[in-house]
């Protein structure tokens, strides 16, 4: 492990930085970080040049790794040619894409990367990531699993950089498919506000459902489930009004054409709130089944002061796992399918995330 070598694309942005922070605390991996357009400043790693749309460059660089973590989103418009370069060089990967469409471009490498023994786990982090494994958490305590809710709330910009920003915006262009009475149905998003009760830092928020990649596949690896609910809010609340707003009175042309002008917006003003709101986050999970023929309902949920940080500690987990061998699984895989419940409550042990 201590020879390992690893790269992470936008590794100088506020995700990657994390995840760096977090692969050095708990690895002796050696760390190279990529950016676009400025190399860092005061930045404790080696930082490289990359244009991920350069395809001869990106096959160059990404061959001289062990493992690659792709954090250089947003995801939505991204291809899978950083995958496909690690598979053909036999190069482990990780990411923290949040794009089911993105994930789609994906899957067709899992039986090349499972014959060179390339293990790659996909949309790691906080959520969807330990999300994932929430859920495997509750389901393994259930003879049967027919109903899964998350709900995901967040402090202002969550820590998080403009990135973040972008990818919400984008995910209220379009209706999107839920999981509902055992078949797709179309959501609108940001649709059917419901209010939760989270753990500190969170309270009462309002959430709304919001397309989230964890849908797809815990369908997949939870075949008995007949429902997944996946809603998210933000506080202070009047983001989720001015969210809503965006969704369902602006224009859509606002949305395809200027969703980097209210990405802009928005930041800026999460720089001014983020002072009062902090930047937490707190996820609840809940999954209803039978137990010993019995109707049940197993809860967990999990907060942290900082959106960003437990992001990286997520995927840097995993990344700590792959380096150890202990999340060796050659193919392309979701977080639920790839880690065991057993290792996921140690890595949050290590890390002095609990679970209420």
């Amino acid at each position: 492990m201590s020879n390992s070598q690893v790269l992470i694309l936008g590794g100088c942005g506020r995700i990657g930085g994390n995840v760096a922070a977090d692969v050095a605390r708990f690895t002796e991996a050696q760390i190279t970080l990529t950016y676009r357009h400025h190399p860092p400043k005061d930045c404790p790693y080696p930082a490289i040049p990359l244009e991920i749309e350069e395809e001869e460059q990106l096959r160059q660089i990404l061959g001289q790794y062990h493992l690659v973590v792709h954090c250089a989103g947003p995801f939505h418009h991204r291809t899978g040619a950083v995958l496909k370069h690690c598979v053909e060089q036999g190069v482990h990967y990780v990411d923290v894409s949040d794009s089911y469409g993105f994930v789609q471009k994906l899957l067709p490498y899992h039986p090349k990367a499972e014959q060179a023994g390339v293990t790659a786990i996909v949309s790691t982090g906080i959520f969807p990531g330990m999300s994932n494994s929430l859920v495997r958490y509750g389901v393994e305590q259930l003879d049967r699993a027919e109903t899964i809710r998350l709900y995901y709330g967040v402090g202002g910009s969550g820590g998080a950089g403009l990135t973040v920003m972008r990818t919400t915006f984008l995910g209220l262009k379009e209706p999107f498919q839920a999981w509902l009475g055992g078949k797709w149905q179309m959501i609108q998003p940001y649709s059917d506000r419901q209010k939760v009760t989270f753990p500190p830092p969170g309270g009462s928020i309002g959430v709304y459902w919001y397309d989230m990649p964890e849908t797809h596949s815990l369908v997949k690896s939870f075949p008995t489930v007949q429902n997944v609910i996946t809603k998210f809010g933000s506080y202070p609340d009047f983001y989720n009004h001015l969210t809503w707003t965006t969704a369902h009175v602006f224009p859509k042309s606002w949305l395809i054409n200027g969703s980097e002008f209210l990405a802009q917006v928005s930041y800026k003003m999460t720089q001014f709130t983020d002072r009062f709101s902090g930047v937490g986050v707190a996820i609840q999970v809940e999954v209803e089944g039978w137990k010993d023929h019995q109707p049940c309902r197993v809860r967990s949920q999990l907060s942290h002061p900082n959106t960003a940080q437990i992001a990286g500690q997520g995927t840097g987990g995993i990344v700590q796992g792959i380096l150890t061998g202990t999340l060796q699984k050659p193919g392309v895989w979701s977080v639920e399918e790839a880690v065991p419940t057993h290792w996921f409550l140690q890595t949050l042990a290590e890390r002095g995330i609990t679970l209420s």
